[in-house]
């Protein structure tokens, strides 16, 4: 059984809510406070919430990371981790393993390991004599193994390229819609198969089209796992993808993919690293559209404006502009459809929001309101998430009434999509909310977002 963190319970239980007075502080005011005191350290953003405090006062939780417990402390007036409970169970000494002998004498041993090795333990040992089905501590999974899967063709036309092409759009769609961590494994499954086909027989111009065409299938792939903060998984497949615009020389597939590398390592909080790889896909801009130019020139903002440079985020945001004046679609690539005014003005926006709250006046809440207002049906997740920042911008500088209603509208949009970037820019609402949690609207919608990440 675990024990109870009991010094944790009886610190927050004896610290007065700011929320509301009278009160002791609550589970969700502990993490938001938490929260804002990790971001200010930081300026990175942290997600805890009343799970979370939860799992810490019934003892799941012993020793949280340091960057938590030195929170933690701070908040609750704590002078050490022991104050609060926290124990380092991995320094604790092990138990003396008893040999045959003594083990006659002591009684029954329990089951080594954590309490979930131990259960799966348990259940294959209970189950070792029915016809044999788990004697040996192999998953559910692994009866599946022997079903292979068809046999990819030994030469390929237009007609597989078509299938690819399709399966890429069909996965496009999906994200955009519905966010990409519902349907991974089956991406996953579908890149594997027809990524078969890069060894089959083609014409050279077959070729060239087939190393696109599931080149963008990886883009596609990977984006689902960058939407589901599957970092590693998603650098993996983006740079499989890299490697099929490199083999075919395709300026427009390695554009397209290094901007999504960079966004991605820009989110991670990697942002020279991100602002790298959008500089790498401009080194022979004149090989690209005035969109992708665009797509790229943003890329490069946002990460400009992590980075606190002010200027060249401005001169960043003017060249997307410029490029964007001068774009044409229909010489466009045909996965550049997606990048249209309402999308420039959500990636613009989002570079200029950290500039806004940093202090500077910008034109980042108009920018953001342009996305939301234009982005149609078919583009859920891009309305949801400009949405949320801008209640979160608005909630930072402006009114905390007219910023719950935006919130509002944002969750209600975010609570279609299987997208843990858009839960995260929602857990980053509920952080700027907090600075307000004394508006009754505000209050109602940080209950409604902290439902909502729960579900």
């Amino acid at each position: 059984m675990r024990e109870p963190n009991e010094q944790l319970r009886l610190a927050r239980e004896s610290t007065p809510s700011a929320d509301v007075p009278g009160t002791a502080m609550s589970r969700q005011e502990l993490a938001d406070r938490v929260n804002a005191l990790l971001f200010e350290r930081t300026g990175r953003l942290s997600e805890l919430d009343d799970n979370y405090v939860g799992k810490l006062e019934r003892g799941i939780i012993r020793w949280p990371q340091a960057a938590y417990r030195d929170a933690l402390r701070a908040v609750l007036g704590a002078a050490t981790d022991r104050d609060l409970g926290f124990v380092n169970t991995r320094r604790l000494q092990a138990a003396p393993v008893l040999r045959p002998a003594q083990q006659q004498d002591a009684g029954p041993e329990p089951l080594g390991g954590e309490p979930d090795v131990r259960r799966q333990e348990f259940l294959r040992a209970a189950f070792v004599g029915v016809g044999g089905l788990l004697t040996s501590p192999s998953t559910l999974l692994d009866l599946l193994a022997p079903l292979r899967p068809s046999d990819a063709p030994k030469r390929v036309g237009r007609s597989e390229i078509e299938q690819v092409r399709g399966a890429a759009d069909l996965l496009v769609s999906w994200g955009h819609s519905h966010g990409g961590a519902g349907v991974r494994e089956a991406a996953n499954a579908q890149l594997r198969w027809f990524g078969q086909l890069l060894n089959a027989q083609a014409t050279p111009e077959v070729r060239v089209e087939l190393h696109e065409a599931v080149g963008l299938l990886g883009h596609a792939t990977a984006h689902m796992a960058f939407d589901a903060c599957a970092y590693d998984d998603a650098r993996q497949i983006f740079k499989f993808a890299l490697a099929c615009s490199e083999e075919v020389g395709s300026w427009h597939l390695r554009a397209k993919v290094l901007s999504s590398l960079a966004r991605q390592e820009i989110w991670r909080g990697e942002h020279d690293l991100g602002l790298t790889y959008a500089e790498l896909a401009l080194v022979r801009a004149d090989c690209l559209t005035a969109t992708e130019q665009a797509m790229l020139h943003t890329a490069r903002a946002r990460a400009l404006a992590k980075l606190g440079r002010y200027q060249d985020t401005l001169r960043a945001v003017g060249q997307a502009d410029d490029a964007f004046a001068h774009t044409a679609p229909a010489g466009d690539p045909p996965w550049m459809g997606y990048y249209d005014a309402a999308q420039h003005a959500g990636d613009t926006g989002h570079a200029l929001f950290d500039l806004t709250v940093q202090g500077h006046d910008t034109e980042a809440a108009t920018r953001l309101l342009a996305a939301v207002d234009g982005h149609t049906a078919g583009y859920v997740r891009s309305r949801a998430m400009s949405q949320t920042k801008l209640a979160s911008l608005t909630m930072a500088v402006g009114d905390p009434g007219e910023a719950a209603r935006i919130g509002l509208a944002a969750v209600t949009d975010a609570g279609q999509l299987h997208s843990r970037r858009a839960a995260m820019d929602l857990a980053e609402l509920r952080t700027y909310a907090g600075r307000h949690a004394g508006v009754p609207e505000v209050a109602e919608l940080r209950h409604r977002v902290t439902t909502a990440l729960a579900s």
